[in-house]
């Protein structure tokens, strides 16, 4: 029987990804919120505002611009927020690995809302679960929406390139009974 050969060191080992790879990475990504308006069920309240989803792109880098209606279909209208940029950063990356690794992972919108009635107005796009819920503190709002895929390979890339998941250990039990005996 023959022995299975061993790998050249040098050619079939498993390799952590490129370095280069890190420099090819953009640093952040233009995107769109869109904001959906539909009539509310209350008496309170006439609109229902809700944030629907993240567009990879923008049509202008100009931040603060009023939402510009792109859908009307009977009372539900659909809105682009343009000027946004999702960026990432490195001590992010284990809040961004357990996200993308959840079984739905999710973009998180962060809005100032001022009013029942008034379109949330978006400052803050990411895809870090961690920086999003310290926005639950304040008085802001903050939309799971699906994540583009371009943004899901991008994240996907600076995780490869930025981080390494922690093997757990698992402790062993101390036997309480053997420390009383040699007591």
């Amino acid at each position: 029987m023959q022995k299975p050969e061993q790998p050249d060191s040098e050619q079939e080992q498993p390799q952590a990804a490129s370095p280069d790879l890190g420099d090819q990475l953009p640093e952040n990504f233009p995107v769109s919120v869109i904001l959906e308006s539909r009539p509310a069920k209350s008496s309170w309240i006439s609109t229902v505002w809700q944030i629907t989803g993240v567009a990879v792109g923008s049509r202008t880098d100009a931040v603060n611009e009023k939402p510009r209606q792109i859908h009307v279909d009977g009372d539900i209208a659909q809105y682009i927020c343009n000027g946004l940029r999702v960026a990432l950063y490195k001590d992010e990356c284990e809040s961004y690995y357990h996200n993308l690794m959840s079984p739905e992972p999710r973009c998180y919108v962060v809005a100032h809302v001022d009013g029942d009635d008034e379109p949330p107005d978006p400052f803050l796009v990411t895809l870090s679960f961690d920086e999003a819920h310290a926005y639950l503190e304040g008085e802001d709002d903050i939309f799971g929406v699906d994540i583009p895929p371009e943004l899901y390979r991008w994240t996907e890339a600076f995780v490869l390139v930025n981080y390494a998941p922690e093997k757990r250990i698992k402790r062993k039990r101390k036997d309480w009974k053997e420390q009383e005996r040699s007591s």
